[in-house]
């Protein structure tokens, strides 16, 4: 049976990727030792799904291991070596906030979790494809001086100007400030493009922005509209971080992202990058979100905006998915802004 290793595998990505690949036949190898609790507390843990998938996915196999411990991570491969078909990099610390806290817990999950990954590709399976989950945050704050206007309840961009329809992979990741998070990630991001451009490995990186569905542990520090209805559900105060909560997201259903892994595998681009994410058609403010949430929920949120802004964030970012849909015209959104909103309106927070 082929074989996808999954680091994060019981997050909301990993945890989808995971479901996707069992059901093309494939022996899911999950790694996830649940960082996210230490990252966020008791409420953001993944162990639940973790149990979940156990019991769900006939052949699945999880690994409470650590990326940063080569010589565990190290048994995986070379047990399975030969059968290993893909790789599928999900596993991260994911917070602007957090890395300032810990900046070398940061900096070795996210940098050194990703080289130790590629050098044991490389060493023990080195035809398998590779792909990497990375961020829109390698462009630092640099979309944040592109000629924005201030509207009602968010900020735009003319209809004129090339970044309308979304930012494309052509957008500089030089002279900005990225944060600390930031940095680790863009860090990550240029060693999986080498390993793939310069050293044979198959690799994917895809940079995305608001990852979202059923699955999110949403906290405070990370899961934008998750954490929106675990607060207006449970009646708690919310915090907006400058910006007057008129910065704008595209929002990407983790089940349409791991459908894009699926192609990629199908048919990879070695050392490509790919923006991926909701566009145009998935993006709202803070305040809109809000809005929204509260109209499909008949309930109010308390909320309170900061005039500080986190380091590296956003004003403005959608996604120009145009490079990839070129690449793998099959692919497609499925999930609508609504469609997500409806459906997280269901869980039970």
């Amino acid at each position: 049976m082929k074989i996808v290793i999954i680091t994060g595998s019981s997050g909301l990505v990993g945890s989808e990727t995971a479901e996707l690949f069992h059901k093309k036949k494939f022996k899911v190898i999950g790694i996830d030792n649940d960082s996210r609790s230490y990252f966020f507390g008791k409420s953001a843990s993944t162990k639940k799904k973790s149990i979940e998938l156990k019991k769900k996915l006939k052949n699945y196999i999880h690994f409470n291991i650590d990326i940063r411990n080569y010589k565990k991570t190290e048994k995986i491969f070379k047990k399975f070596k030969k059968h290993i078909k893909c790789i599928i990099h999900t596993a991260a610390q994911p917070s602007h906030d957090w890395a300032i806290k810990e900046p070398l817990t940061d900096f070795n999950i996210n940098a050194l979790g990703t080289l130790n990954l590629l050098m044991l590709t490389k060493k023990y399976t080195p035809k398998s494809i590779f792909i990497h989950v990375s961020t829109n945050k390698v462009y630092g704050d640099r979309p944040n001086f592109l000629p924005l206007l201030e509207k009602k309840e968010r900020y735009e961009i003319k209809k004129n100007h090339k970044y309308f329809n979304g930012i494309d992979e052509k957008m500089s990741i030089d002279q900005s400030t990225h944060s600390l998070f930031g940095s680790s990630k863009t860090a990550a991001d240029i060693y999986v493009q080498e390993y793939g451009r310069n050293l044979g490995i198959k690799t994917g990186i895809f940079r995305l922005g608001c990852i979202t569905g059923k699955n999110h542990a949403g906290a405070e520090l990370h899961g934008f509209l998750s954490y929106l209805f675990k607060a207006i559900k449970n009646n708690m105060k919310y915090t907006i971080f400058g910006y007057k909560g008129k910065q704008v997201r595209d929002n990407i259903h983790a089940k349409d992202l791991a459908k894009g892994f699926w192609y990629f595998y199908l048919k990879p681009f070695p050392g490509e990058v790919y923006n991926l994410g909701g566009g145009r058609q998935n993006s709202c403010s803070i305040i809109e979100a809000i809005n929204l949430i509260q109209k499909i929920t008949n309930k109010k949120l308390s909320y309170s905006i900061s005039k500080q802004n986190r380091v590296g964030d956003h004003i403005w970012y959608i996604t120009d998915n145009s490079k990839f849909k070129k690449h793998y015209p099959l692919w497609k959104i499925n999930y609508s802004l609504k469609k997500i909103i409806q459906e997280m309106n269901l869980i039970n927070y």
